[in-house]
């Protein structure tokens, strides 16, 4: 059985907290960060990230992050069953043009505009106080974003009120489209969060890896990307990397946050929703259409409750995809979604993903049906349709730079697969 990777509540770790200042409000305290003061809950985090450029942008422990961020090095994990208020401020100036969330200029004094997503993370570029504010949020955004509402400057103003700086160029005009999944067959790895440049130059000159994953979104999505951006994308392609990009949408676990529904007919909807956040993401970063993007769901046990929504998931979310333009990949733990997929698979064979990637820490880089958890000598996802997470959860090190990895083996050609083309998703009661 292949644990759920998810991330470990508890300890701080290296993560490094700034004084603050007492507050006479009686639920918080009072946080001064250039020029600006805000109220967080007493039972919130407050890292500093100038001080510990290593610290991880959790989204799972309520936390104010303060600072640019660094290498995120500490950071582990990839899903969460439990996303939390987080409010991340930064320095406008050289604030990253992240591509996976939406960035919203904040107008005049009329406070702190809605936002809402499938990723439940926003932007607010702030003029007035020189800051960008990031946002996550577990359920709804209503707290944090009024905790941020309520911040005043030095002289009393609210954070943005003057005036809106102007709207970041990915926002106006798409990035050129790129293609990243050129045929691979060899090693590779994903990490919590998109490693920095550095690391990157460095692993594809010095470690056996061709291949990246890389998480672009979805509400169980466990880590902040700061590092992801459409620049970002495009030179890993330019370097040679073949991209994986992974959306962590709902789960099958229970939990009002990130929980998939267990009714089909309601998962059914849930897959269409994450294929259009998927899409959405992966355009804003400037992924070319036709490039496979993968659904991320976590194992589970009780296959009697999980089967018939996990694989209505799945294949409402491969039909979405493909009348989207995109292809579809689902990762998926072999001894749960792995056999649901393949028993069901003779039934629609035109509405189940392109390509499967299947986790199954057997230490073992290969793709055979046996090291997969597929029937021996099946003609399901034969012919360079898969990919195999053979070993999770640890660190590696080249060129002096340390990554918390899965290790995958990959055996994907695009070219042999399909079209993307209309079909309906699989229901079962």
């Amino acid at each position: 059985m292949v644990p759920i990777r998810t991330l470990l509540s508890g300890v701080l770790g290296a993560a490094l907290l700034i004084p603050v200042h007492p507050s006479a409000a009686e639920d918080g305290r009072t946080v001064e960060y250039r020029g600006m003061r805000l109220t967080v809950p007493e039972e919130w985090r407050v890292v500093d990230l100038e001080r510990n450029p290593g610290a991880c942008l959790r989204l799972d422990l309520p936390t104010l992050y303060l600072g640019h961020a660094g290498t995120q090095a500490e950071c582990s994990g990839r899903a969460v069953r439990r996303r939390a208020d987080t409010l991340h401020l930064e320095p406008l100036d050289g604030a990253p043009a992240r591509a996976d969330i939406p960035t919203l200029r904040v107008a005049g004094s009329g406070g702190i505009p809605e936002a809402a997503g499938d990723s439940h993370e926003v932007r607010y570029a702030l003029r007035g106080s020189g800051v960008m504010a990031t946002l996550s949020y577990g359920e709804a955004p209503d707290a944090v974003r009024e905790l941020l509402a309520r911040a005043r400057t030095e002289d009393g103003a609210a954070p943005g009120a003057q005036g809106a700086p102007a709207e970041p160029a990915s926002a106006v005009v798409g990035p050129k489209a790129v293609t990243a999944q050129a045929p691979f067959t060899g090693a590779g790895f994903d990490a919590c969060t998109a490693p920095t440049q550095r690391a990157m130059d460095g692993w594809r000159s010095a470690s056996p890896f061709g291949a990246i994953g890389i998480y672009i979104g979805g509400r169980a999505r466990a880590c902040a990307q700061p590092q992801l951006t459409a620049g970002w994308v495009r030179k890993q392609a330019e370097a040679g990397w073949h991209l994986m990009p992974l959306w962590v949408g709902p789960q099958p676990w229970h939990s009002s946050g990130t929980g998939l529904s267990t009714d089909p007919s309601e998962a059914n909807q849930e897959g269409i929703e994450a294929a259009e956040g998927a899409t959405q993401a992966a355009r804003a970063l400037g992924l070319a259409d036709g490039t496979v993007l993968y659904n991320d769901l976590e194992n589970y046990t009780d296959r009697t409750t999980w089967d018939p929504p996990v694989v209505a998931y799945l294949t409402a979310w491969t039909v979405r995809l493909h009348e989207l333009g995109y292809r579809a990949g689902a990762y998926v733990a072999a001894s749960s979604g792995g056999k649901a997929l393949s028993a069901r698979h003779d039934q629609a064979p035109w509405a189940m993903p392109d390509v499967l990637w299947i986790a199954s820490w057997n230490a073992r880089a290969s793709v055979s049906d046996a090291d997969v958890g597929l029937p021996a000598g099946t003609h399901q996802w034969a012919g360079r349709r898969r990919a195999h997470q053979y070993r999770g959860d640890h660190d590696d090190t080249y060129d002096g730079v340390t990554i918390n990895i899965d290790r995958s083996w990959i055996d994907i050609d695009p070219g042999v697969l399909s079209s993307p083309a209309q079909a309906k998703p699989l229901l079962l009661s």
